[in-house]
């Protein structure tokens, strides 16, 4: 035997120190399609829930853009929103205003958090919906786009919906050249947001039939109700819900909104009128069994230069550097000069 120890020499790799898995991270799994990570904040109830959106990863996204602005869909906000609401113990989305639009780039993507705060004396959590480029450096600001409060719902979960379909005495109304006709009003809708299938109208309500393309079918499961599902539903308020203006409206706030099961690829809706620019939405499957409920959607006009200023063409102008012309003038008057200081001489003399 040697007169020295053995020495060890081990050819196994060793596992890193840091995982890129949540758990690794101190984080928790968000267990959906858009957020990847969530955390629980320390010293109180409040719940941070985070992802990256992008047309590269979900190129559903690129088929949402009204006045030729691709845009994060609002019926996303209410998904991102009960998702993380659910994680809090919070079911019932009471409200949700969309403050300001969230464009997405042709390249690359934007980081996002949903921000639940701890409940009030009465049980009700603020939620904001922030995001900021995926590229931007760490100081960067986060934009707030959606802002709104959760709650317990106290209602029970509605019973299923043994009513015909579609009711009768409801009149079918011809969808061909519906999205031809919406594209004039300036919402470019592309195959994965073309969910209208069939609608009926009765007296000021609207009947219609929803489903996802092929593609998109296989993901619901991973949502709660997939955003261009519940987005196709608005694509049947104008068919006789609510009056035709002729400009490109985006929603604005939902109210009361629940979801009752997930997973769905084809739905039913039926529209009804809820104020002067609003409406009432409740989501079946194709069973009858409830899916979702929206007690009440406005929706707000919006233009082609509020969405290009969302995208931050005007919020760059404040850091461009811009060279202005200045005419010389063609002769240069004589001025007097006055010298002030005994430490100047060399400036005096060069004075005269």
């Amino acid at each position: 035997l040697p007169t020295y120890p053995f020495q060890h020499h081990p050819y196994w790799i060793s596992p890193p120190r840091q995982s890129a898995e949540p758990d690794g991270l101190g984080l928790a799994g968000a267990d959906h399609a858009l957020l990847g990570a969530s955390l629980q904040l320390a010293g109180g109830d409040g719940l941070v829930v985070t992802g990256r959106l992008g047309q590269d990863t979900d190129a559903w996204l690129a088929d949402h853009a009204a006045l030729g602005t691709t845009l994060f869909p609002g019926t996303g906000f209410v998904e991102l929103a009960l998702h993380a609401g659910r994680q809090a113990g919070s079911d019932l989305l009471e409200e949700l205003a969309l403050e300001a639009p969230l464009v997405l780039p042709a390249e690359g993507g934007v980081h996002i958090q949903v921000a639940v705060k701890e409940p009030d004396q009465d049980g009700r959590r603020s939620v904001g919906v922030y995001a900021r480029p995926a590229d931007a450096p760490p100081d960067t600001a986060w934009t707030r786009h959606a802002g709104g409060t959760l709650a317990e719902a106290a209602d029970p979960e509605p019973a299923a919906d043994a009513a015909e379909w579609p009711p009768r005495g409801a009149e079918a109304v011809p969808l061909e050249g519906w999205y031809e006709e919406l594209a004039r009003s300036g919402y470019a809708y592309g195959p994965a947001f073309q969910g209208l299938r069939k609608a009926w109208r009765l007296g000021e309500e609207v009947f219609a039939e929803l489903a996802l393309p092929e593609g998109l079918g296989e993901d619901a499961t991973r949502f709660g109700l997939h955003p261009a599902l519940l987005d196709a539903a608005l694509h049947a308020v104008e068919l006789g819900v609510l009056p035709r203006t002729g400009r490109t409206q985006l929603p604005f706030v939902f109210s009361g909104v629940r979801f009752h099961a997930g997973g769905a690829a084809a739905v039913r809706v039926r529209i009804s009128r809820a104020g002067e620019n609003a409406v009432a939405l409740h989501v079946t499957d194709t069973d009858g069994n409830p899916v979702a409920t929206v007690a009440s959607l406005s929706r707000r006009p919006v233009s082609a230069d509020r969405l290009a200023a969302a995208g931050g063409a005007e919020q760059d102008a404040l850091f461009r550097l811009d060279w202005t012309p200045v005419t010389r003038p063609a002769a240069v008057p004589a001025e007097r000069w006055a010298v002030v200081g005994p430490q100047l001489p060399e400036l005096a003399r060069a004075a005269g």
